[in-house]
């Protein structure tokens, strides 16, 4: 058995509204979960899984101490993209040195949706 890290597989975003969720997601994915049920909705993002999952309490906080940034090619575009879809931002686009560009909204239902784009990572061929 193997101890090593396998790498990230799965985000999951808390909603409180699911079925609204999952159509704003379609929306700003360009794309239909390949998973939908009332307790789960999963999408393939490039080979990684964003998840939504039904958030009963409204008054829970959700932390911001934790930061997922989905990879993009133009971050500036996309955190417009999410403005104008109903995200609030939360971090301009901020070239944060050697050519890495990070941005972060809040999406409708209060959860942390990062950008980032990094021209020095890249995932190796073998984990595609």
């Amino acid at each position: 058995m193997s101890s090593a890290l396998l790498g990230l597989r799965t985000c999951i975003y808390k909603v409180s509204d699911i079925k609204k969720a999952t159509e704003w997601y379609s929306s700003i994915l360009e794309q239909a979960p390949y998973f939908e049920e009332p307790f789960y909705v999963g999408f393939n993002v490039a080979g990684y899984e964003l998840g939504l999952q039904p958030q009963n309490d409204d008054n829970i906080n959700k932390p911001e101490s934790v930061g997922i940034y989905w990879g993009v090619e133009d971050v500036e575009a996309w955190f417009k993209k999410l403005i104008n879809a109903g995200a609030r931002q939360n971090e301009e686009p901020t070239d944060v040195g050697g050519g890495i560009v990070v941005a972060s909204v809040k999406d409708p239902w209060g959860n942390v949706f990062g950008l980032i784009y990094n021209p020095h990572f890249h995932i190796p061929p073998t984990l595609h």
